[in-house]
């Protein structure tokens, strides 16, 4: 990654909605997956602490476009699209915890699974919490098993969507765009938590690419 300072890209609602996952995997970029694979493999084999702070915060220095550029474009199948949506999702998070953490609540109250622990946040889950439980993930990714890691971000976006499309019902009468814009962000969370279960079992596998 470059050492190039820039100016953090903020990644607003609308951002989020407009997400469409990866391409094609006949056209993924090669330097993602090798810059992917590279970077893994040597944190992994010697995980120092420094190190994994700096990649933690990476994208509160550079912004979330110093990751897209090297992995947006990647099959969301893969271990460069993998890295990506769990960079994606923690920014989300950080730059609105309050937000982030209300969608959480509603979720785990209305979600009829066990999503709220494989996802593994303090409860109750304010700001804090929310924002723990993103660096949780990511650190996971780094230090802990893999797969794990992606199936808790997995399990935090199902909770996310059940959230969403909860408060979207409430509004939908008083506020009806309010609810077509939340109804469009469930439907992504649920999607890139899709995406990570089965990245996951690719991983458990060693499938994935």
């Amino acid at each position: 990654m470059s050492n190039e300072f820039r100016k953090p890209v903020f990644f607003d609602g609308s951002a989020f909605e407009a997400f469409q996952g990866g391409e094609d995997p006949a056209k993924i970029n090669r330097v993602a997956h090798e810059t992917a694979g590279a970077l893994l493999s040597r944190v992994r084999d010697d995980p120092q602490p420094e190190v994994i702070d700096r990649l933690l915060t990476f994208t509160d220095e550079h912004g979330i476009d110093a990751v897209a550029e090297l992995w947006s474009r990647a099959s969301a199948h893969s271990l460069p699209g993998s890295l990506w949506r769990i960079y994606l999702l923690r920014v989300l998070i950080r730059q609105d915890p309050e937000q982030a953490s209300y969608f959480f609540e509603r979720g785990t109250e209305v979600i009829r699974s066990i999503d709220p622990v494989v996802a593994g946040a303090e409860s109750p889950t304010g700001p804090k919490e929310i924002i723990e439980l993103a660096d949780q993930i990511l650190r996971g990714l780094f230090t802990g098993d893999f797969a794990i890691a992606l199936e808790r971000a997995a399990a935090f976006c199902r909770i996310m969507a059940q959230g969403c499309a909860a408060i979207a019902d409430d509004a939908e009468i008083g506020a009806p765009e309010t609810a077509s814009t939340l109804t469009t962000r469930a439907l992504r969370f649920e999607a890139i938590g899709a995406e990570l279960s089965q990245s996951a079992s690719l991983w458990r596998n060693d499938t994935l690419d």
